[in-house]
């Protein structure tokens, strides 16, 4: 039972990040108490050990909170799949303890900044916006991420390295991990935040972090490289598949309606070249009296009057055919410029025509974001959603967004998305094996490619860690990403009261960003860095006495009081290192 604890964190809702939120907490020794009306019996199950307490339902909501003891709770975090339940959570929370740190996921915008305002202690997170970026850079092929510490701004990037000390290769830059890789297929090994005398091996690559120009004076280029002009060929392409979609457009009777009336006026052109007397006809004169009788335009510059009877019952022939044929070949065009507005909302038109696009599979939340910070950079996107009444429908609306209804395992969805000629696919619907399901069916259409390695860039989002490690080594998938555990320090540091700055992944190694204050009264005064963790780095130093940013400090460099350390790591390790100086402050003015 719950009724008995005090300074304990209660976690709401256990799909997708509230497991690892819950690992997470446990990890950094928090008490951690469960709504079980928020979760299944087997996300249960898979936390039970980490758990302290799993609080059952009531008959009210103020009820089950108040037998989880929220009124001593130093924490609440609300991660359920609705917006609405979160905001509920939230407000009933905070009613029954204002002093709670109460961290709420919440995906509206404007619900989001409203629930912001006078929130006190805690946060609002929108879990898609932090680890959106992360999805972006996979998908453009990008080496690098940039953050910002006051009005500097820092960029990690990696690199190939030949063997040798980080030392003799980037001097002073901070290292983040070297990844060295694995052998027989196995995973990657990653050392975090090595030392800059760490000896590296041929085929190994370093992730640096720096300033662009201290970047650049180490011959590392810290920004992306601009897009090349489209290739004659690659617009000729565009050009042969735009035409080939536009004729694929049309239903079958236009062209058998157009190929009626063509052979229709062909007929009439010789049989008036070789049977129109008084005067005789050309073929050209034979032509243009065709298209004026079928046309019944009748300039009176050639007439059937004087004519032989059958000519003349040929034009009557030829007048109702043309007539008939000309308006079943209307009805057709009336039908495709009808059809083209419809056909023009759920992106089929448009898609068929693109090149170099990046398909994203999964109009969620997090799929919304992704596909509009894609386009920020200038990309094209098109989104392949199985659900016609999705609500994100607006806000894809809004961004002008091609949407593509239907099943993203299908051949004929994947060959209207274009996806041979995508440059990256983003799957990241929220449903693990619909998402492996996914990536299959496109290794299946890429094989080919796949296995000389030419094929596109597919990254996929999925929960399990485990089963994504198995999923990669079994179909080579290079590119999965866990959302969770890049978004998941957010919610534990918010709840646990620190700060985090931004995440990034370096070989499915999840890297968090956090900044460090040092009170006086913390314990931490007058301590080297090094002292911090073996595998986090200090990577910048703001000086409360000089007001300087000091990056990279050395080693030995001691913390003062009031100075902003910016620190680096994996994800447990930094939780790690702001858990100890926050209890440090709580040990010391107790």
């Amino acid at each position: 039972m719950a009724t008995a604890l005090s300074g304990h964190i209660i976690v709401c809702g256990l799909d997708g990040i509230g497991v690892t939120i819950v690992e997470q907490l446990h990890r950094s020794g928090q008490q951690v108490v469960v709504l079980e009306q928020f979760a299944t019996h087997a996300q249960l199950s898979s936390i039970a050990r980490l758990t302290t307490a799993v609080v059952a339902s009531s008959s009210s909501l103020e009820h089950t909170l108040e037998t989880a003891s929220v009124a001593t709770a130093s924490a609440i975090v609300c991660v359920v799949a609705q917006d609405l339940q979160n905001v509920q959570l939230s407000l009933q929370a905070r009613h029954m303890n204002p002093q709670i740190r109460v961290v709420s996921q919440l995906t509206n915008n404007a619900v989001r900044r409203a629930m912001a305002v006078d929130n006190g202690p805690g946060a609002v997170i929108d879990g898609a916006s932090l680890a959106a970026p992360s999805i972006v850079e996979a998908c453009l092929g990008r080496r690098l991420h940039e953050m910002q510490f006051g009005t500097t701004t820092f960029t990690a990037v990696t690199v190939p390295v030949n063997g040798g000390t980080l030392r003799s290769m980037f001097g002073d830059l901070a290292p983040v991990a070297v990844t060295r890789p694995g052998i027989d297929g196995d995973r990657p090994t990653v050392f975090a935040c090595p030392g800059r005398d760490f000896a590296t091996e041929p085929g190994d690559e370093a992730t640096m972090l720096g300033t662009p120009d201290e970047l650049l004076m180490w011959g590392i280029a810290s920004t992306a490289a601009p897009a090349e002009p489209p290739h004659k060929s690659h617009l000729l392409r565009r050009i042969v598949a735009t035409v080939r979609a536009a004729i694929s457009e049309f239903d079958p009777g236009v062209y058998r309606a157009l190929a009626v009336l063509l052979s229709l006026i062909t007929l009439s052109t010789f049989v008036l070249h070789w049977s129109y007397k008084h005067p005789g006809m050309s073929i050209l004169d034979g032509l243009y009296f065709s298209v004026e009788t079928v046309a019944t335009v009748g300039f009176g510059d050639f007439s059937f009057a004087d004519q032989d009877s059958w000519l003349r019952l040929w034009a009557i022939f030829l007048m109702l055919s043309g007539i008939t044929t000309t308006a079943v070949l209307m009805a057709y065009v009336a039908d495709f410029l009808i059809s083209r507005r419809l056909n023009h909302s759920i992106g089929r038109r448009r898609a068929r025509g693109m090149s170099g696009h990046v398909i994203v599979v999964g109009l969620g939340a997090f799929g919304l974001q992704v596909a509009s910070a894609l386009q920020t950079v200038g990309r094209q996107v098109v989104v392949i959603e199985r659900d016609e009444r999705n609500r994100f429908l607006s806000e894809a609306a809004a961004l002008d967004l091609p949407i593509i209804f239907g099943d993203a395992t299908s051949t004929s969805t994947l060959e209207t998305a274009r996806l041979r000629d995508a440059a990256a696919m983003a799957i990241l619907t929220s449903n693990d094996m619909v998402n492996i399901e996914t990536g299959i069916a496109v290794r299946d259409m890429l094989d080919d490619r796949w296995v000389t390695r030419t094929a596109i860039p597919v990254v996929m989002r999925v929960f399990d860690q485990s089963l994504s490690r198995t999923i990669s080594a079994r179909f080579g998938f290079e590119n999965i990403q866990s959302i969770e555990e890049i978004t998941a320090p957010w919610f534990v540091a918010a709840a646990l009261g620190l700060e985090v700055l931004g995440a990034f992944s370096v070989a499915q190694q999840p890297f968090t960003i956090g900044r460090l204050p040092i009170a006086a009264d913390s314990g931490l005064v007058g301590v080297a860095m090094q002292g911090l963790s073996a595998n986090t780095r200090v990577i910048a130093l703001q000086r409360k006495a000089t007001g300087v940013l000091e990056h990279p400090p050395r080693r030995g460099t001691r913390f003062e009081e009031g100075d902003l350390a910016y620190i680096v790591g994996p994800n447990d390790e930094l939780i790690g290192v702001l858990r100890t100086a926050t209890a440090a402050v709580v040990s010391a003015s107790s």
